[in-house]
């Protein structure tokens, strides 16, 4: 007798029109276990050897949604679909010529369709009104070429419902940053498009001493180059720093001003540290990165690809809502060393839309394993999201999957062979490796590693409501009762009435009229501080990045929502992103 592991009509639905593998005379999987032992039995044919143990290893940690594999993995793995694995790529550099802008805008028209989002860093392109030294023409400037890029995405439906997702880029020293934060404010255009500012430790030393700050862009070849008139930066697509051209001068305090009220009246566009990615990235001596996946959990370089993976904490918690609550952390240890090794075997199962991105992904074997369910996971330890215990709870977790997974990587090294990337003394000297304790940075030394990065915290939006609702990635629920509007595969928009998991549980244990106890807090009832402290604790065990948003009260005043930005910067954050509510943006959640 099959096991019923889906409870709820929405994730029966997601599951359908998602995930279950069915083309328009077949259906392949009959049940979600039949999904499972499809993803399973595909990533065990690339072990050389033992492939019946390790096709039930990995269905073992899939079974009962323990082990989320990302979205485009448990659609794709084992299908004739000509679909890629990878959930999102970073694309390559827009060279400052027509060629370039239209050969991008190919590649990331091929990506896009077999399911893979995309993010770019406009920088590189000329400013508005800037002359072409070669053809005199004169530049209409990055955010117009955005808008071919937006309309490009918006008539490319991947597979199933699945539309594209992109995000964009530009340096906080361009000469058309203030054109690409109000690029989105309309509500009429971009909206295929998440936008980030790439902010420099500069920019925030020129912000805080009230500082002068130049927008610049590098000097072209056959451009009259003068002494006084220029600086010297490293810039997108250069390797080396290279001679700017000072185009304009403003107020660091008063760009930065554009920037927080952009995001405190229309929620973008967000905010890369990304001289912080740079320093803390494992591949420092290699790589130079300037954009990131769509969600922002992965920094990438140039055609780099994002496997992701989500431990579901809400199966290892024993005994939940009882004084005997306690986390599983040896089954949270074994399903992270088979999940490693799982996300592994997806770089060599998987399809590439480039050959470009192909090398780039088994050159470094990136991976980024993380957890999903935290906030109901707190919630039946009976642990307040907001209070330091959950953080302390949330740390421990974490440095539990980052140190099992590079204890992983290290053994796959021995079986397997190390990432090509590889540079040992290099390797060692990253800032992220020199914190790991000491004999994992041994075993490195004497045996390598199979996979440049290992660790990261992604939304799990759609895969959440599959696992039967839990809380996504390391947000808070958002409310215990709430509707949801998914897309259909018509393309229309369907509302579904939802309950979070932890509630569920305690309403089947309790009955509705037990009072909830304090520790069941949501979204709004959480200081947009206890979010950045929340993400924060967890990042010191995260070599790529966390996928966040800080959630802001209508009603909080600018002067404090200034200070997060800030805040996150001195917590070594990678990037912070914000959400109050606004007409623009709207909701896909609604409150009932």
């Amino acid at each position: 007798m099959k096991k019923d592991y889906i409870h709820t009509d929405i994730s029966q639905h997601i599951w359908e029109i998602k995930y279950r593998y069915k083309d328009k005379n077949n259906v392949y999987d009959s049940s979600i276990e039949d999904t499972w032992r499809r993803v399973a039995t595909s990533l065990a044919k690339i072990e050389s050897n033992n492939h019946d143990y390790w096709l039930q290893q990995f269905f073992g940690i899939l079974e009962d949604f323990k082990f989320l594999p990302g979205g485009r993995i448990l659609a794709g793995a084992g299908t004739k679909h000509r679909v890629t694995l990878f959930n999102c790529f970073v694309m390559g550099v827009i060279s400052d010529s027509m060629e370039s802008i239209f050969e991008n805008l190919k590649e990331a028209a091929l990506t896009m369709q077999q399911g893979g989002g995309v993010g770019y860093d406009f920088s590189a392109l000329r400013p508005r009104g800037f002359s072409a030294v070669a053809t005199g023409t004169i530049a209409s400037g990055p955010v117009s070429f955005m808008r071919i890029w937006d309309s490009m995405c918006s008539t490319i439906l991947s597979t199933t419902t699945r539309r594209g997702a992109m995000m964009a880029t530009l340096r906080c020293d361009h000469p058309d940053i203030e054109e690409f934060i109000a690029a989105k404010q309309s509500g009429s255009t971009l909206r295929h498009f998440n936008l980030s500012v790439l902010v420099t430790d500069a920019f925030i030393e020129a912000i805080r001493n009230n500082q002068d700050w130049p927008l610049v862009f590098p000097i072209q070849k056959k451009q009259k180059k003068t002494k006084t008139n220029q600086v010297v930066r490293y810039w997108s697509g250069e390797s080396m720093p290279v001679p700017c051209e000072i185009v304009d001068v403003v107020k660091a305090r008063t760009l930065w001003d554009k920037i927080m009220r952009a995001n405190y009246e229309y929620a973008e566009p967000g905010v890369l540290f990304i001289d912080r990615i740079n320093r803390s990235n494992n591949l420092w001596y290699k790589e130079h990165i300037s954009a990131t996946n769509p969600c922002g959990e992965i920094p990438l370089p140039s055609f780099g690809a994002c496997d992701l993976g989500s431990i579901n904490l809400t199966r290892f918690v024993h005994r939940p809502f009882t004084p005997e609550a306690e986390v599983d952390m040896n089954g949270i240890k074994n399903t992270t060393s088979i999940a490693t090794r799982l996300l592994d075997n997806v770089i060599d199962a998987s399809g590439f839309p480039l050959e470009k991105q192909k090398e780039q992904a088994k050159g470094s074997r990136r991976i980024g394993l993380g957890f999903t369910g935290l906030a109901d996971a707190l919630i039946m330890l009976g642990l307040h999201y907001g209070e330091q215990e959950a953080r302390d709870m949330a740390q421990s977790i974490m440095q539990t999957i980052c140190h099992t997974a590079y204890y992983t990587s290290i053994e796959l090294a021995k079986e397997k062979g190390k990432f090509s990337y590889f540079v040992q003394q290099k390797y060692i000297e990253g800032p992220f490796i020199q914190s790991l304790p000491n004999d994992i940075i041994s075993a490195i030394q004497q045996h390598g590693i199979r996979n440049s990065h290992l660790t990261a915290v992604a939304p799990t939006g759609t895969i959440s409501i599959l696992a039967n609702n839990v809380s996504s990635g390391i947000e808070p629920v958002f409310d215990f009762n709430y509707s949801r509007h998914v897309i259909e595969n018509d393309g229309t928009s369907k509302e579904y009435l939802i309950s979070d998991y932890a509630y569920k549980q305690w309403i089947e244990m309790y009955g509705q009229d037990q009072p909830l106890p304090d520790y069941f807090v949501t979204t709004n009832q959480l200081s947009p501080n206890q979010h950045l402290n929340m993400q924060s604790t967890v990042q010191s065990y995260i070599d790529n990045a966390i996928s966040k948003t800080i959630n802001v009260p209508e009603n909080y005043p600018y002067h404090d929502f200034q200070k997060l930005y800030m805040a996150a910067y001195d917590s070594n954050l990678k990037g912070c992103t914000t959400y109050r509510h606004n007409v623009i943006t709207g909701a896909v959640l609604e409150k009932k």
